[in-house]
């Protein structure tokens, strides 16, 4: 216990799970560490679910993250109605199910850019956060937080919340420390420009800044992270995969995409895992990462010795991923830096770094805008998530997409999207397993003729073209032409198709 609590004022502090979950009351905003299944609490939550579960009591919050958590929050508070709001990010489907209606009472989900998250809360948009709950591999002696797997917002809500229950879990080593590298910009108008460079480079302080006195509770856990379990890149995800590779090579031929110079993001899922194998077999060299997510493959990148450094707000991988990363963990010391996720995310860090960003679509249309967040511009899927912090402030955005959905019943390339997450202004590549279409430097007619030809799947390039050919001859050739209505005809096939929330795209599409 003395090896993880080092601050001695702390150890009458300590208490199970069960006591720990009634300091968490109805009605209050609860914040919580992590950032996807990766660093938050799970003890505590866990605990506090079966308190409702069992009848001893009503609790409903509102509940703040870095970005999607755990099954033992997101899922287990859904399924027993204890979320009335959400914020940022979700990918748990029992949650998505009550966010879209399936909920008794309602749950109020704001989608929000990942990287603003953190500031928002500080400028009071959320409400007064009651508790944070914090995952640790350990305490300082000064009463300060060692992160385990992911930072988020951690830092922001630490320093915000009316008290801190930490739980500390004996499962994540305490070799993690030194990992972190924490910074907390000051707020607009007072804001310095952030010192970060290189993405090597440290700015901040190793732990999580709280203080003894904030923490009301401490609780150990011996809970393992259930990561979504990484499904094996199929057919089209090797094909995407190859056309984004043949894409960075003729950046490289360009001149655009030297070696360690320009850092790359990628998105979390199989089709951005296989584009990192895609890397690796391609011969790349001295690869950076300034991202909000390190997977298996980058972890692979860094042991081919393809990539020399990595910089994210989470270690998102499979089991087997973290596994070999824990057995591992002094090779990567130096080489893996978390940050908090106003960083990973920032735009002013994105643009002066120069990534090149990597993210999936739910569909495109002609002329370059991308739906990331919604079905049928109705039912919310996950959300915006990081995706918009990279896509308007990196040198290069890419979104990549099967052409087709619900095994080709749907085309993901359609005339216009049913909801815009990104705006033809910011995506520069889009990229499916028929190939890529560089949009840089093209006006709105050039990139439909050229999204049609190269990234819609064959059967629905005629349909395609023959609604491009009509909306030019019926709008005069206008700047970016349109005829709603039959935008609107070609989006009732999928209406009547119904949702993809339940198929096997889910995957594909995280």
């Amino acid at each position: 216990m003395g090896e993880r609590i080092r601050c001695r004022s702390l150890l009458d502090r300590v208490m199970d799970a069960d006591a720990a979950a009634l300091l968490i009351e109805d009605g209050m905003t609860v914040a919580v560490s992590g950032f996807t299944p990766s660093g938050n609490p799970k003890a505590v939550p866990a605990a506090l679910a079966e308190q409702v579960r069992s009848g001893r009591r009503k609790v409903r919050v509102s509940l703040l993250s870095g970005a999607s958590t755990g099954p033992e929050i997101d899922s287990a508070w859904a399924e027993l109605d204890m979320i009335a709001r959400r914020v940022p990010y979700i990918t748990s489907t029992p949650l998505r199910r009550a966010v879209n209606g399936a909920s008794p009472e309602g749950v109020a989900y704001l989608d929000q850019h990942l990287g603003m998250t953190a500031q928002n809360a500080r400028y009071g948009f959320y409400g007064p956060i009651d508790v944070a709950i914090v995952e640790a591999a350990a305490i300082t002696e000064e009463g300060n937080i060692i992160p385990t797997t992911a930072v988020g917002c951690t830092q922001t809500y630490v320093a915000l919340a009316k008290k801190v229950i930490v739980e500390v879990n004996t499962v994540q080593p305490e070799g993690l420390e030194g990992f972190h590298d924490i910074y907390l910009p000051a707020d607009p108008p007072r804001r310095q420009p952030i010192p970060l460079t290189r993405v090597d480079q440290r700015i901040g302080q190793p732990y999580v800044t709280c203080g003894a006195d904030k923490i009301a509770a401490v609780v150990f856990s011996d809970m393992e992270v259930k990561p979504r379990p990484l499904a094996p890149a199929d057919e089209i995800s090797q094909r995407i995969a190859d056309n984004i590779v043949a894409f960075l090579r003729a950046e490289k031929a360009a001149g655009r995409l030297s070696a360690g110079d320009v850092p790359l993001q990628s998105g979390v899922g199989s089709v951005a895992n296989a584009v990192l194998m895609g890397l690796e077999k391609a011969g790349f060299e001295h690869l950076t990462f300034f991202s909000e997510v390190i997977q298996d493959g980058v972890i692979r990148l860094i042991d081919a010795g393809c990539a020399d450094m990595a910089s994210a707000t989470s270690l998102s991988m499979s089991h087997e991923g973290m596994q070999h990363f824990i057995r591992h963990m002094e090779d990567y010391r130096g080489k893996i830096l978390l940050r908090d996720s106003e960083i990973s995310n920032g735009a002013e860090t994105i643009r002066r770094l120069g990534v090149i960003a990597m993210n999936t679509a739910v569909e495109a249309d002609i002329y370059g805008n991308v739906n990331s967040s919604q079905m049928n511009g109705t039912n919310i899927y996950n959300g915006i998530g990081g995706s918009g912090d990279y896509a308007r402030n990196a040198s290069v955005t890419i979104f990549m997409t099967a052409s087709t959905a619900k095994g080709g019943a749907i085309s993901s390339i359609v005339p216009m999207v049913t909801h815009v997450d990104h705006t033809e202004h910011d995506v520069d590549v889009l990229v499916t397993e028929q190939g890529y279409a560089d949009l840089r430097g093209r006006s709105p007619k050039e990139r439909a003729a050229l999204i049609i030809d190269r990234c819609a799947h064959p059967d629905y390039r005629p349909q395609l073209r023959r609604y491009f050919e009509r909306a030019c001859a019926a709008t005069g050739g206008a700047q970016t032409p349109h005829i709603l209505d039959e935008c609107f005809a070609f989006h009732r096939r999928l209406r009547q198709t119904g949702s993809m929330l339940e198929t096997g795209e889910e995957e594909r599409r995280k």
